[in-house]
């Protein structure tokens, strides 16, 4: 696999694992804003913790990719021949 084909397979495991993680742990304003306060989304996130989600992303993303990659490198995963 070269550098442009993992860096392209990275990015597409990160975004899949973004976000299924991003739903974790949201809590919505609903039960503080009763009234309404024109330009707040009643349903939007009080803290959705973007940092530490892109921080677990990654890692989570990392050890896959490591375990992709070596399954490739090795020869165990390959696409070509099973299309044969």
């Amino acid at each position: 696999m070269g550098i442009t084909g993992s860096i392209i397979v990275y990015v597409m495991i990160w975004w899949i694992i973004f976000f299924s993680v991003l739903p974790i742990g949201i809590q919505s304003k609903k039960d503080i804003f009763e009234e309404k306060i024109g330009g707040i989304d009643p349903g939007a996130p009080k803290n959705p913790k973007i940092a530490k989600k892109f921080f677990i992303t990654t890692i989570i993303t990392t050890i896959i990719f490591i375990l992709i990659y070596y399954l490739v490198k090795f020869d165990l995963l390959n696409l070509r021949k099973l299309l044969e």
